[in-house]
């Protein structure tokens, strides 16, 4: 099996994430909007827009600057008492995402974080942050979803301190330049079934790992919290099965995946877990091309869900 082309809308958006990433820094700087320490937040998307809001709120709680939950819009206890909710959503129509901020602007603040500036989301949300040069042609989110993440990522940056073995954003993004164009390894991209597994803030990169390829390829993929990998889903890994770390792996964890005969990926301790992501996006249109898929256009998806009232 080959490493991904270049031809697919997929895999061009894939390569720009160094350079959207290092935009999103700049413009976090001057934003309006974002949740400022002590706060207490929650962050909601849906489908990929979940799993950034689980990275940011994991990161911005071990950052010492408030509590932070995340949930997906259909499911959010809006019982709740919070100071700020924070939106991403790509299209700015995704009917969930509108009915909840209908449901709370009274009472809380609302950001926005979209691609579109002429969407419905922008009108709804108090503040709206437009990433339009992160946007995609293709249905499967990629760029813009870490772009969102690293505009959020760089807000934490500039409000106080990260947690230790964060790096700073300006270091993800010269690792996203590794992770575009560094070799995927023979091995990962030829096996039958991956887990991607991953602590803290980069659980929901694993996910989003895990959601690119059963959205690109309709691959058999898992995801887990890296400590409960041991507490049962280590039984599917074995020969010509991946365990995939993003982020730092706890101890003894690689020693168990390649007790099972699988392969492991464990470059935390190299890349940081954002730009890891973008390796596991491109196995995905490599995995995807060599089923004789299009990962622009996966079977039964589309760019938002709208739902029918």
């Amino acid at each position: 099996m080959s490493e991904p082309s270049l031809t697919s809308l997929t895999s061009l958006e894939i390569t720009a994430q160094p350079g959207c990433w290092r935009r999103a820094a700049e413009a976090a700087a001057s934003a309006a909007g974002l949740p400022r320490p002590g706060e207490r937040v929650a962050v909601t998307g849906c489908g990929t827009s979940w799993f950034m809001a689980q990275a940011y709120a994991a990161l911005r709680e071990a950052s010492g600057q408030g509590e932070t939950d995340a949930f997906p819009a259909s499911e959010f206890p809006v019982s709740r008492t919070y100071d700020r909710l924070v939106v991403i959503t790509r299209s700015g129509t995704t009917t969930e995402v509108l009915d909840l901020i209908e449901e709370v602007r009274e009472r809380w603040e609302v950001l926005a974080l979209t691609a579109d500036a002429a969407s419905p989301v922008v009108r709804a949300a108090d503040e709206a942050v437009v990433l339009a040069w992160a946007d995609e042609e293709s249905v499967v989110q990629t760029r813009f979803a870490t772009t969102a993440l690293a505009f959020l990522r760089a807000g934490l940056e500039a409000s106080g301190r990260l947690p230790e073995g964060v790096k700073r954003l300006a270091e993800a993004a010269s690792d996203a330049e590794t992770a575009v164009i560094e070799p995927l390894p023979r091995a990962v991209v030829s096996a039958e079934q991956w887990t991607f597994l991953g602590g803290g803030w980069a659980y929901g990169l694993a996910q989003e790992a895990a959601l690119k390829m059963r959205e690109a390829a309709g691959a058999w993929t898992e995801s887990y919290p890296a400590m409960e990998y041991r507490h049962g889903p280590v039984s599917v890994t074995g020969p010509g099965r991946v365990a995939w770390i993003l982020g730092a792996a706890p101890a003894g964890l690689e020693a168990d995946v390649s007790g099972t005969g699988g392969v492991l990926v464990a470059d935390g301790r190299r890349l940081d877990p954002m730009a890891d992501l973008i390796r596991a996006q491109r196995l995905a249109v490599a995995v995807a091309e060599s089923r004789g898929l299009n990962p622009d256009t996966p079977r039964g998806l589309t760019r938002s869900v709208i739902l029918k009232g």
